[in-house]
């Protein structure tokens, strides 16, 4: 089991805003820069595809509760 199948889309976002306040306040090491930019690269991806997959759960959902032209 991947890391990613534990993380939620919220814990996500907060880290990528922990990442991004690091580096607006010069708070990374040139050390570390280079990790965390992968990490958050890696934790945009994952709310891409998080965010796509909800999409098209929703509208198929939706879809299915829509009533067809012939039950009106």
């Amino acid at each position: 089991m991947k890391m990613e199948d534990k993380l939620t889309y919220s814990e996500a976002i907060a880290e990528l805003e922990s990442i991004m306040d690091e580096m607006e306040n010069d708070n990374i090491s040139v050390d570390l820069l280079s990790e965390k930019v992968k990490r958050a690269s890696m934790l945009i991806r994952f709310c891409r595809e998080k965010l796509t997959l909800t999409e098209k759960e929703v509208g198929e959902i939706l879809k299915d509760i829509k009533p067809h032209d012939d039950e009106r």
